[in-house]
């Protein structure tokens, strides 16, 4: 981290989104809303940290079309080992995914510098969008600088992927951290009202009341502590029974929770469902399930179906295209392209899958073979033929009319 006078430097006095950043945006809450202090609301981690995730482990692929319509797995391009095997010497392909991820989740902006050895790209290197800033130069195009530590760089758009968030079509997308303050904000102070309360609140389990008309000397008031109190207090004497004599003078009264405090609860629950609101994300994955959401059998993959389609699918799709565009050169766009494998998602119990398997089968879809890859099954001999559902036939004896076979002896010999 570096100073005041260092920023004012480097940033400018003026760039309030570096100001922004490092100091966060007032929320009506009262609370300073800064991406590190949203990552410590459990709600916000929790979408990020499954949005990344997921994202990170799922299969990417650098695919060829072929003339026929169909496609083959380039893994003799370069663009595939870096995807798939090593993006830098640093990181894993699941840390670069995970960190690139994170970064177009909180700051609506993800940045990767493209380290090339002439035509071919060698090396993805995640930088900082805390750090980045974009502009236009004199002539129309964008320019980053990035604002490191260890000296100023500024990188031309070839040498950069930027992939945007959401956002309204402009250079940069818009930051879910900045855009979300006043619900992160209250989720914020309503967690920090919860905590005090239990830090710095009365909240006894009952009241003991002294009748007499006198007050208690320190020593009488010691002896009540000692023979009223300690024996009864803690986890380990939950349930004793207390006696108190008639001659002693005290009362004991219960202490409930009130009508307020119960109503925090109730808030805290409403703003884990804001927060996943702000993300796409079901409150069951996080979980939370505050509507009886179901979580076994069809539910799961109900649940799972709706945010691949309405909260997954984008992210992906603008990776996948951010790859097409800054790292697949033009000329190879027509026929080349990244995608992710989404089905293990969707992956059904076993009698689901054996049912799709075989229909997939009938229709020449698929091959023994592939399906005995997909199951982790050893291969077979004869394994890679098409079949169709006429008696399971290969493909190109479709429509054959079959060999005549030898009757039996005694059966009746059929006509030509």
């Amino acid at each position: 981290m570096f100073g005041l006078s260092t920023l004012a430097r480097r940033f400018g006095l003026k760039d309030s989104r570096i100001w922004t950043t490092f100091f966060g945006t007032e929320s009506w809450a009262g609370r300073a809303v800064t991406p590190d202090s949203a990552m410590q609301v459990a709600t916000f981690w929790a979408c990020v940290r499954l949005i990344a995730q997921t994202i990170a482990t799922l299969p990417i692929g650098v695919y060829l079309k072929r003339a026929d319509g169909g496609r083959d797995l380039a893994t003799a391009h370069p663009l595939s080992a870096l995807l798939r095997d090593a993006p830098n010497a640093d990181q894993t392909p699941v840390e670069f995914l995970e960190g690139l991820t994170a970064h177009l989740l909180v700051w609506g902006n993800a940045f990767v510098e493209i380290v090339r050895d002439g035509e071919r790209i060698v090396s993805l290197c995640l930088l900082r969008p805390d750090l980045m800033e974009v502009f236009r130069d004199q002539f129309g195009a964008l320019r980053y600088r990035l604002n490191d530590p260890r000296g100023i760089r500024e990188l031309a758009e070839d040498e950069i992927m930027h992939i945007r968030g959401f956002g309204f079509g402009g250079d940069l997308g818009l930051s879910p951290v900045a855009h979300a303050r006043q619900t992160l904000g209250a989720a914020m102070a309503t967690d920090e009202a919860a905590a005090r309360t239990f830090a710095n609140g009365l909240r006894p389990g009952g009241v003991l009341t002294y009748e007499g008309k006198e007050l208690l000397t320190p020593a009488q008031r010691e002896q009540a502590k000692k023979a009223l109190i300690e024996p009864f207090s803690g986890s380990e004497n939950a349930g004793k029974t207390l006696l108190l004599e008639g001659a002693a003078g005290f009362k004991w009264q219960d202490v409930n929770m009130p009508p307020r405090d119960a109503e925090m609860l109730a808030t805290r629950a409403f703003h884990i469902e804001e927060i996943c609101r702000w993300f796409g994300v079901p409150p069951i994955l996080v979980g939370h399930n505050a509507q009886g959401t179901t979580m076994w059998g069809s539910g799961v993959e109900q649940v799972m179906l709706g945010w691949l389609t309405l909260g997954l699918r984008p992210y992906l799709t603008r990776i996948e295209q951010a790859i097409k565009r800054a790292l697949i050169a033009p000329a190879e766009r027509p026929r080349l392209y990244a995608e992710f494998t989404v089905e293990g998602l969707l992956r059904a119990d076993s009698a689901g899958r054996a049912e799709m398997y075989s229909k997939l089968m009938q229709v020449g879809a698929i091959t023994p073979n592939q399906i005995a890859d997909r199951e982790n099954f050893p291969r077979f001999e004869g394994g890679d033929v098409h079949l169709v559902n006429s008696t399971l036939v290969p493909l190109d004896q479709a429509g054959r009319k079959p060999a005549r076979v030898q009757p039996a002896p005694g059966d009746p010999i059929p006509e030509a």
